[in-house]
């Protein structure tokens, strides 16, 4: 063989073993930047897995937080019309602020405080002893602490906080 069929043989072979090389790199690098998508793809969605969870709790804190300020002022109302009844010192507008503190315990709900906002103003309407008053206070309280508890049973931390039965604000 000649001189220049060994040059086109060695220069063929180096040509084949380039675009063969080529190809397996550029297969190699298409699958490297198809898992690299894959991987950006599931960070994303991790990201916005997270994000989502993130909105949910807090659009969930800021309806337990309506609700207790809700039961809050509702609370405050009755308590003013239990110590206005008391003492005997009614003013005007105390049970018209506690039918509208009611109406929005109503609107928050769920129906066990509903109804146990139902019997306070019952009882803070007709003529009760004070044990059955002091029971009507707690079992709201007691429902209104239940709705208003995270899962795991703690409850939102509070700003401002109901009074405790008893005790008027």
């Amino acid at each position: 063989m000649s001189e220049w069929g060994i040059a086109l043989i060695a220069a063929g072979s180096a040509l084949v073993g380039s675009l063969v090389t080529g190809w397996f790199t550029r297969t190699a690098g298409g699958r490297q930047a198809e898992a690299a998508r894959h991987a950006g793809d599931r960070q994303a969605d991790a990201v916005l897995d997270t994000v989502r969870a993130t909105l949910e709790e807090q659009r969930a804190v800021r309806v337990l937080d309506l609700r207790r300020q809700t039961y809050v002022r509702f609370l405050e109302c009755a308590e003013v019309v239990s110590l206005s009844r008391r003492t005997g010192h009614d003013q005007p507008g105390d049970r018209p602020a506690l039918q509208r503190a009611f109406v929005a315990v109503l609107l928050e709900g769920p129906e066990d405080v509903s109804r146990a906002a139902q019997r306070l103003v019952d009882c803070l309407r007709g003529s009760p002893s004070p044990d059955d008053l002091d029971h009507a206070r707690s079992e709201f309280i007691d429902a209104a602490r239940g709705t208003l508890s995270l899962p795991g049973g703690q409850l939102p931390s509070a700003r401002t906080a109901a009074p405790p039965s008893g005790v008027v604000s």
